[in-house]
């Protein structure tokens, strides 16, 4: 008899890709497909449940669907997406805090796959040159998704040690990206004008969102537990991406990297936490030893690939030399005013 899994978030790109792969797959006997809302691309084969993962009643939907294995794809990266960082953070914490008690009554659910980020390793320059999973961050995340992240983990945890005969597998994500998906990083690279912290070139590493499916439905049907790190091989720096993105930039004070976050969320162009902005000065580097030996997965695109397939559908800017000079002016008098604030007048 083939697996019964249920797919939380399923009206966003990964969820319903996830979903509409794992109902095509010869092992999977049915897959169940919740969110809040409708999703707006097929399930093909899978059904959809109208279910918020913050109420109780999902342990009645995966009580009444027999379900043996869930994934956890619900935990959202960016609050412009869920309507604000309050809801964001109820869905992420509060969603994942139900859905375990629900899992963990359920003694049908005998596995366990969670949707994780490797903002849990936050981004300092004490950083080593690459996480491996048994590594912790130097300093946590104190706001926003990687907050939440490392709260959700900390959650999962707690569930392994209640039910010790669940299979539990944490996939931690590098920046997913590509032509499809939208992220607070493919926002960022879609600014007519990249603004990277002076002095900074930060290394980044990237996943496909082919390869993160894959890997998704790798995890559903194979017998692999533990965490596992993610990413494309090799790393780019912030500047490179710029250059492949076709985007000019701009170098800032990292003091004025928090209020151009601000000012690029108030406009609705980018949403970045504190952290996020953090990223972009020290980057992160993850192994992926354990990705290809113990999970035997080998992603197809490399981190420069998978950017480089996300760049081809970016508007190319060919601005004017006056509105070149009045973006990197108006963004280096934003930079001016926070210095001058930061130093009382003294420049």
């Amino acid at each position: 008899m083939g697996q019964v899994v249920l797919v939380t978030g399923v009206s966003r790109y990964i969820g319903g890709v996830l979903a509409r792969r794992l109902a095509a797959d010869p092992g999977v006997d049915k897959v169940i497909g919740v969110d809040v809302i409708p999703p707006p691309r097929d399930l093909g084969g899978a059904e959809f449940v109208r279910a918020d993962i913050r109420n109780p009643m999902i342990g009645k939907v995966i009580a009444q669907g027999d379900v043996d294995t869930v994934v956890h794809a619900n935990v959202i990266a960016t609050p412009t997406f869920a309507g604000g960082r309050t809801p964001q953070k109820e869905i992420n914490v509060i969603g994942t805090m139900q859905l375990l008690a629900a899992c963990q009554k359920a003694s049908t659910v005998k596995r366990l796959v969670v949707k994780s980020t490797a903002a849990v390793y936050g981004s300092t320059p004490r950083d080593p040159a690459m996480f491996t999973e048994e590594m912790t961050a130097k300093r946590l995340p104190s706001s926003g998704f990687g907050k939440d992240s490392i709260e959700v983990e900390g959650y999962v945890r707690g569930f392994a040690r209640r039910r010790p005969d669940a299979e539990i597998l944490t996939l931690r994500f590098a920046n997913i990206i590509g032509p499809r998906i939208r992220t607070s990083i493919t926002d960022y690279f879609n600014l007519p004008v990249i603004p990277i912290p002076f002095g900074y070139d930060a290394r980044l590493q990237f996943f496909h969102e082919d390869d993160a499916i894959a890997a998704l439905v790798r995890g559903v049907t194979g017998s692999t537990t533990g965490v596992v790190n993610l990413a494309g091989d090799g790393v780019l720096t912030v500047v490179q991406a710029a250059a492949i993105a076709r985007r000019p930039f701009v170098m800032v004070p990292m003091a004025a990297a928090g209020p151009l976050g601000g000012l690029g969320k108030r406009f609705g162009l980018v949403d970045f936490s504190p952290d996020q902005m953090s990223f972009l000065a020290f980057g992160r580097g993850m192994d992926t030893t354990v990705m290809r030996t113990t999970f035997g997965f080998n992603p197809t695109f490399s981190t420069r690939a998978a950017f480089e397939d996300f760049a081809r559908t970016v508007t190319p800017v060919v601005p004017s030399f006056d509105a070149v000079t009045g973006a990197v002016g108006g963004l280096a008098g934003v930079a001016q005013q926070v210095l001058g604030r930061a130093t009382g007048g003294r420049l």
